[in-house]
């Protein structure tokens, strides 16, 4: 936490009011470990305990209420467990009730008649009296006489943290003796004095003192406004250095001619005319590759968009300028797919075409490697398999990698290995990503999209289907597969629930054989518990279409192609997020007959679920249901971007805070642009606070 100073790099035992038992709870249940990291545990909302109301007044409609009195009597009511302490309560203009059911020995034991209280809770009627149950209780101080100096701040916890005494007030007492403790200077500014006044930011020694204790709502919002923009701002200059160094320092080999082969293939042998969308992106491509700069970028494009297409072109530029191309997919049959539409596509050509995957052993592995390594071979693709040390290329200029997700940066990062250059990179990913959030996640890439289909692909209807419909959906599939097509029904399987999903996936596929019996319909079963070459034969079996079915868990989620596929059924699709279904509603629709996806729900749903099959039902557009897949989840659960560790965001929220996230970027870029090493005197601040950042080490959160 060094980038405070040190009084909050203090572990948080030593805080006045923890010591070591409470500390260890609040390192494992909210990771909280020093002073600076309770400072920055923020509340999620605040209670106005700053007015205080009159007894007379209330009708009984009110939601919370805040008095101030003494208790006249107290009295134990009721029976055995209906047992519960009833006190009157007065102040100057009338009386209430204040009840406790639980605990009431203890509230006995500790209030006082005739003594001054500020009282504070959830107002009720019962059989006609309006009264107060479990308000809270303190004794009136000077201090508080008039209601509380701020608004109360509601922290999150957890019922570990509760049974140790550490509630919700007891984590803002904390944060209240440590604020007691800090002066404002040892909270340092990191933004620079012109950003802060352009957008009339609140200093950040003030803001971390207003989101604790705010006098009212206003403040509050500004102190969070801040402190979102400064989240934003750090991470958006840390992003554009990144991309500002990669374009500085990394080398990369030109492609200056558009040759024979990418001519010959474009004029010749191309199956359909380009979209609009797919040239835009060539144009793209062509232009990083030609000045001498490592190209990084990110292609999305939704499933089916002809992302393939656009790595071929560009594998075959690659090879018109000398150099070898590789193509690496996150699954042995994915990679294989790929490999058997290239190697079509090619076929009358003068390109060498090979695959490398973890099962090919003995002497054709080594013919392989050869030949990467001779440079007879142009385009090699494979899975991770290609990132093996022994995997040695003559000259690798393009390295293609599908399904980004599936690989990390480390991994993305072997490939530049691969030659004493590195390499252009190249990454697909058919999860679409909005704009705003690629942008923040792969902020090191740039970023492209193909946001057309091509021309003939007939949109997949969707529909949603409740369990009591179920016999009419597998006669929809019966009807389907007499017509020569296949279909998948597919099932959730989520960590937390494993057996039991199991257990649904084997009852479910036990129904679907009676409603399909052998031999007039063949049915595969692939689920991850499989050894890897059983669910590989099974998967085979339903690719070459000697299978009609294939049941499945969503193993299947990424790159099966089969175009003759045109039914997916999703079982309980109130379990899964919306990017999910639509990279599994993406399985069909490959071929040219028209293509249904039915969602399969229980028949009561939340409003929540309700939503989310609405949009599916509604549209075909990825990026449409990206966007609203954020909205409704989050951006932490898109996939991919938890690892990314950038959107470890305390408070803002890039959905929510766009026009801060706007604002921020744009001040990130004015400063690198004009000072990209920030060496300037007014960017001082902000490089110290970077560095401190950097060398925060692992090592504070070991305790």
């Amino acid at each position: 936490m060094s980038t405070f100073t040190a009084i909050l790099s203090n572990p948080i035992e030593y805080l006045k009011g923890v010591g070591p038992q409470k500390g260890e709870l609040l390192r494992k249940e909210i990771k909280v470990y020093t002073f600076g990291d309770l400072l920055q545990y923020f509340p999620f909302r605040y209670v106005d305990r700053t007015k205080i109301d009159k007894i007379a007044t209330l009708s009984g409609y009110e939601d919370f209420v805040q008095i101030r009195g003494k208790i006249i009597n107290m009295v134990v009511m009721g029976e055995n467990r209906s047992k519960r302490l009833v006190a009157t309560f007065r102040d100057e203009t009338g009386t209430i009730d204040l009840v406790w059911f639980q605990g009431w020995q203890w509230m006995q034991k500790s209030l006082q008649e005739n003594v001054a209280y500020l009282v504070y809770g959830r107002i009720s009627v019962f059989n006609g009296v309006t009264q107060l149950a479990h308000p809270e209780m303190d004794l009136l101080t000077e201090e508080i006489a008039t209601g509380k100096q701020f608004l109360e701040p509601v922290y999150y916890t957890t019922e570990k943290l509760k049974a140790r005494g550490l509630t919700a007030k007891a984590i803002g007492k904390l944060t209240k003796n440590l604020l007691e403790q800090l002066s404002p200077l040892e909270i340092r500014e990191n933004i620079p004095l012109d950003v802060l006044q352009q957008y009339r930011l609140m200093p950040r020694s003030m803001a971390y003192f207003k989101i604790h204790l705010p006098a009212n709502e206003d403040e509050a919002r500004l102190a969070q406004r801040r402190l979102k923009f400064e989240e934003l701002f750090i991470a958006q200059i840390r992003i554009c250095r990144l991309k500002l160094k990669r374009h500085k320092q990394s080398q990369g080999y030109v492609f200056g001619a558009v040759g024979d082969s990418f001519n010959e293939f474009y004029n010749q042998h191309l199956p359909f005319s380009l979209t609009g969308a797919q040239k835009r992106v060539l144009r793209e491509i062509r232009t990083d590759t030609m000045h001498g700069r490592q190209m990084n970028r990110l292609l999305q494009g939704d499933v089916g968009s002809g992302k393939t297409m656009v790595a071929l072109l560009t594998m075959l530029l690659a090879k018109d300028n000398g150099f070898q191309a590789c193509l690496m997919a996150p699954t042995e049959i994915l990679s294989q797919q790929h490999f058997k539409g290239i190697a079509e596509l090619l076929e009358r050509m003068n390109v060498n075409v090979a695959l490398l995957t973890g099962s090919i052993k003995g002497k054709a592995r080594k013919k392989i490697l050869e030949g990467a390594l001779d440079g007879s071979i142009d385009i090699l693709v494979g899975t991770h398999a290609l990132l093996e040390k022994e995997v040695q290329f003559k000259n690798l200029g393009m390295a293609i990698v599908d399904e980004q997700h599936r690989f990390g940066v480390a991994q993305r990062a072997r490939l530049w290995e691969k030659n004493h250059i590195p390499p252009h990179i190249l990454v697909m990913t058919a999860t679409p990503i909005p704009r705003t959030l690629a942008m923040t996640i792969y902020g090191d890439l740039d970023v492209s999209v193909i946001d057309e289909m091509p021309p003939g692909r007939k949109p997949i209807t969707t529909v949603h289907r409740t369990e009591y419909q179920r016999p009419q959906v597998m006669d929809f599939i019966r009807t389907e597969i007499k017509k020569g097509r296949q279909a998948y029904i597919v099932y959730p399987l989520i960590e937390d629930s494993e057996k039991l999903d199991y257990e649904n996936l084997m009852k479910g596929y036990e129904e679907v054989k009676a409603f399909f019996p052998e031999p007039q319909f063949y049915i595969s079963m692939v689920h991850g518990r499989q050894p890897a070459d059983q669910r590989q034969t099974n998967m085979q079996r339903f690719v070459t279409g000697d299978t009609h079915i294939m049941v499945a868990t969503t193993v299947i989620e990424v790159g099966v192609n089969v175009p003759n596929a045109s039914v997916m059924v999703i079982e309980s699709t109130e379990r899964f997020g919306l990017s999910q279904l639509h990279q599994l509603r993406g399985r069909v629709g490959r071929g040219a007959e028209q293509s249904f996806c039915i969602l399969m729900t229980g028949n009561k749903l939340s409003q929540d679920s309700k939503e989310r099959i609405n949009v599916m039902v509604q549209t075909n557009d990825g990026f449409i249901i990206s966007e609203k897949d954020m909205e409704l989840r989050g951006p932490g659960d898109i996939e991919g971007t938890r690892q990314s560790g950038v959107l470890d965001f305390k408070l803002a929220d890039i959905v929510a805070d766009k026009p801060i996230l706007d604002a921020a970027r744009a001040s990130a870029e004015k400063i690198l642009s004009e000072d990209t090493d920030l060496l300037l005197p007014e960017n001082q601040a902000l490089k110290d606070f970077l560095a401190a950042q950097r060398s925060k080490s692992a090592w504070s959160k070991i305790s």
